[in-house]
């Protein structure tokens, strides 16, 4: 089962939105680039056990193409939709990212000052004075903070404690900075009491004012809404002893800021265009486009080499949490998603300005993602006319 917008539609839509760039849509075959690539998801689909995804291209300034296919629900057989709603776990944290940045372009902190020196209400414990823990390093997962995740069935009978209290009780170093690249979810919770404290509006509401709302992002929350939660898609995990898919448990989870966040795929794709333009969305600027670039250029050449699943090449580190990389001359940007029955995934060429966003109730589904992100932004480089 599959839903697509027809080629037809796809020059009506570019038409009808305005597209500011439609010359550049226009040197590139939308027909030859969809139908390369559906087999090619249909095939990653099978091979990584994967029931239901939704895509949708992005050239230029507008959503291009959006597909869906597969089941969000096995058992009721309930087709995907570009709107039905998946959990887009960890590329929420480049937004929240930029909300921090927001406040440092506002001059509130530089990005090599020490953490603690902003923190009252508790620090960072375990810290070496002479090495203390910067905003880069928190950005760039060199912070020495553990993974963490602290997951809460969500129907059970305990719940996450609040975020200060989760921060008082767990924040603390086990490694020095720079000892290595540690992916931390516990530093961007961090992140999320950062914004909140400097900008002295409540976090999720700073988040749904700031970045949510310019973005016009209407069908993403914190918690769904009931609306968004008929259009849930269930979560999959694989079992173990007959490879099919088996329904996963819903979680919730004490670094919630760090990506328990829920979504489509057009939403999503209004999040990669203002990436791939420079920090604008229809005429909204979010960030400088320095900051951007910054977000967006390795921040450390000791640390380099493919991410999940494996995203990138040799040429690969973290930015200000983007993935980036160098391929063809081109710039490119990356990030996952992953909460178990749960894959997102964020691509896009950064100076051709196309790229694609893929959300699937597939689970730890990476590689799979992986091979369709990068066959999509070849497709639309190869099918150049």
């Amino acid at each position: 089962m599959w839903y697509r917008i027809s080629s037809r539609a796809l020059l009506a839509l570019l038409l009808s939105s305005g597209f500011a760039n439609l010359a550049l849509a226009q040197r590139i075959d939308l027909t030859a680039v969809v139908r390369d690539l559906e087999p090619e998801i249909q095939r990653q689909m099978i091979d990584g056990k994967i029931p239901s995804l939704t895509a949708a291209l992005v050239i230029g300034d507008s959503v291009v193409w959006t597909g869906a296919f597969g089941f969000a629900n096995l058992w009721s057989r309930t087709p995907a939709v570009p709107n039905t709603v998946y959990l887009i776990g960890s590329t929420f944290k480049a937004m929240s990212t930029i909300a921090l940045l927001q406040q440092m372009e506002q001059g509130k902190f530089q990005l090599d000052d020490p953490v603690n020196r902003y923190l009252s209400e508790f620090q960072i414990r375990n810290e070496v004075k002479a090495k203390p823990v910067t905003f880069r390093h928190l950005l760039t997962h060199t912070s020495g903070l553990p993974g963490a995740f602290g997951p809460y069935r969500l129907w059970g009978d305990s719940a996450p404690p609040p975020l200060l209290e989760y921060l008082k009780r767990d924040l603390g170093v086990i490694s020095p900075p720079l000892d290595s690249v540690r992916y931390s979810n516990l530093a961007y919770s961090l992140v999320g009491y950062l914004v909140q404290k400097f900008s002295g509006v409540d976090y999720k509401t700073y988040i749904r004012k700031n970045i949510w709302g310019p973005l016009e992002m209407t069908s993403t929350e914190f918690n769904p809404t009931p609306e968004m939660d008929e259009r849930l898609a269930e979560p999959y995990d694989t079992d173990s002893a007959t490879g099919r898919p088996v329904p996963a448990l819903r979680l919730r989870a004490e670094v919630w800021p760090a990506g328990i966040v829920y979504g489509t795929v057009l939403d999503q794709a209004n999040w990669l265009i203002l990436n791939l333009n420079g920090g604008v969305f229809r005429g909204h600027r979010f960030l400088k486009e320095e900051t951007v670039r910054q977000m967006q250029t390795r921040q450390y050449d000791r640390f380099m080499g493919p991410e999940a699943g494996g995203w990138g090449n040799d040429s690969t580190g973290y930015g200000l949490t983007w993935w980036t990389m160098k391929k063809g001359g081109d710039r490119y940007i990356g990030h996952s998603g992953s909460v178990p029955g749960y894959t997102a995934f964020v691509h896009g060429n950064v100076d051709q300005r196309v790229g694609i966003v893929l959300l699937s109730n597939g689970n730890r589904a990476h590689p799979y993602l992986v091979k369709i992100v990068n066959r999509a932004t070849d497709l639309m480089l190869q099918h150049r006319k």
